[in-house]
């Protein structure tokens, strides 16, 4: 258990929220039901430091995961989300004039974004993830990115570029200050690279008590006041602090260079807000738990429900509310997920097509943002089913 804060190593650590024997893995892709059943669990317990704002599982263990081809984290068969990638590649490589420089993505996954970004700039650039599949990476692309299959770590941190950057990682690592301060490290006297980083906002979890956002994977919760105070404290200096993807992510920039001559953000200043969030959280949360079985009860009194979407907040959701027989299929747009099972519940993973048969009352949708893409794609297999958002 880790009783000092990650982030800045403070020892004013409060729990505010517990859920135990939780899957340790969401997005594993799991072949059968039996297996799903037995996946492996961990305990969480969420604390926030009163020094700095970062959130974190104190009971959090690494040795338990598994990161590999069978990760599959991707969103891009969504085309709002494609859209949402296309329009930050074309953020970063304007502002950031990356046409003929190299890039590095530290957690590329599928290298998605990457290669997004490298065909938009003219440029190359260099991907690093333990879950990369060389078969999902089109041929015509591969000469302008090269993969490395492994962790970002001392073995990899010698890799040079001009631009770097890593979505969708930090969350995922429990020693956050020493892994910043190792890229931090490697862009000594190159005060002219730029660090660009994602990650998920929790502010807004806490302010609508998303517990579905909330899953053992991601042992880290930042806002953009605890991001931006990390960046400081191991040596760069933040120059853009904001919020994308409908206010669910948060994004910053950064250089190498003298923590004391950059321009302090006005974001920056939200730990006593961040710190009435977690009481509020932690004081409504039963009855946020209550309200939301109750909504899928009210569902259930009208015919079939199915939930929309299999990622992590699915598993979140169905494991921290105890749903098994309420529901019997997710749905999924990504084939690669069709036929799979969820981990702890076991609930088996469909194609959207099913429910042309299947013909469910009641759709609960997993992130509010793709409502309009799911409504769409309802309406084509003319199915009229009461569409909520969690």
């Amino acid at each position: 258990m880790s009783t000092v804060c990650q982030a800045c190593g403070g020892s004013r650590l409060e729990r505010f929220y517990e859920t135990p024997s939780v899957p340790v893995h969401s997005c594993l892709m799991v072949r059968d039901r039996a297996e799903a059943l037995r996946f492996p669990r961990g305990d969480l317990s969420l604390a926030v430091c009163h020094g700095c704002g970062f959130i974190q599982n104190v009971l959090f263990d690494p040795s338990v995961h598994s990161y590999s081809p069978d990760y599959e984290e991707t969103q891009g068969f969504s085309a709002r989300f494609r859209a949402f990638q296309t329009e930050l590649c074309r953020d970063q490589a304007e502002r950031h004039a990356l046409r003929g420089k190299t890039v590095l993505e530290i957690g590329c996954g599928k290298g998605e974004f990457l290669v997004e970004l490298c065909r938009l700039a003219d440029c190359h650039g260099i991907g690093i993830d333990p879950s990369y599949r060389p078969e999902r990476t089109a041929s015509e692309d591969r000469e302008r990115v090269r993969f490395v299959q492994d962790f970002y770590s001392e073995r990899t941190k010698d890799l040079r570029a001009d631009y770097v950057c890593c979505r969708h990682t930090l969350e995922h690592i429990g020693p956050v200050r020493d892994f910043v301060g190792m890229i931090r490290g490697t862009l000594e006297g190159r005060g002219d690279t730029v660090f660009f980083l994602e990650v998920p906002d929790v502010e807004r979890v806490l302010r609508e008590r998303a517990f579905w956002d909330i899953y053992y994977e991601h042992c880290s919760y930042f806002t953009l006041g605890s991001l931006a105070r990390l960046f400081r404290r191991v040596g760069f200096a933040p120059t853009r602090l904001w919020k994308g993807f409908d206010d669910q992510y948060l994004m910053i920039e950064a250089s190498p260079g003298d923590v004391r001559s950059g321009e302090h953000l006005a974001a920056e200043d939200d730990l006593p807000r961040i710190l009435a969030e977690v009481r509020s959280f932690r004081d409504g949360i039963a009855e946020h738990f209550a309200r939301m079985r109750g909504e899928l009860a009210r569902l259930r009194a009208k015919g079939r429900v199915v939930l929309w979407g299999s990622g992590s907040k699915a598993v979140s959701y169905l494991n921290t509310l105890g749903i098994r027989d309420e529901i019997e299929y997710v749905v999924d747009i990504n084939p690669h997920k069709h036929g799979k099972f969820l981990a702890g519940t076991g609930h088996e993973i469909a194609s959207p097509e099913l429910l042309r048969e299947y013909r469910p009352a009641g759709v609960i949708v997993m992130n509010p943002i793709y409502v309009p893409e799911i409504r769409a794609s309802l309406e084509a297999m003319g199915l009229a089913p009461e569409v909520t958002a969690v």
